[in-house]
């Protein structure tokens, strides 16, 4: 039971440390990289939830197992992780774009160059 509640504790602390990033941050770069780190902590929460006590894994065994886990969910999961790394890639790329036409990747000196050119 204390166990399930660290852990639970740390995926929450993960998403607030990559929402404060996200929120805080001026530099596009340590943006991008606090929306990966809470990408991560929702994945990492869906995970938590998506196990549940005395569900298993379904492989293949000598021996019958108990219950198993939807496969589902982990289908869902699997999606989500390369739904997030497709996002960040895209992201990471329009940011290289914008740090070559504007030569930073502070967000307020961006929107100042953007304003001048109109």
């Amino acid at each position: 039971m204390l166990q399930d509640q660290i852990m639970r504790a740390l995926v929450l602390a993960t998403i607030l440390t990559g929402l404060l990033g996200l929120l805080f941050k001026r530099n596009l770069l340590l943006r991008v990289l606090s929306m990966d780190i809470m990408g991560t902590g929702i994945v990492s929460l869906f995970v938590l939830y998506a196990t549940r006590h005395g569900k298993r894994t379904p492989t293949v065994a000598a021996e019958e197992a108990g219950p198993y886990a939807d496969p589902v969910l982990q289908a869902v999961i699997l999606t989500a992780i390369v739904i997030g790394f497709s996002i960040v890639a895209l992201v990471l790329v329009q940011a290289m774009y914008m740090a070559k036409r504007y030569p930073t990747l502070e967000v307020d000196e961006i929107e100042e160059n953007w304003m001048e050119d109109g």
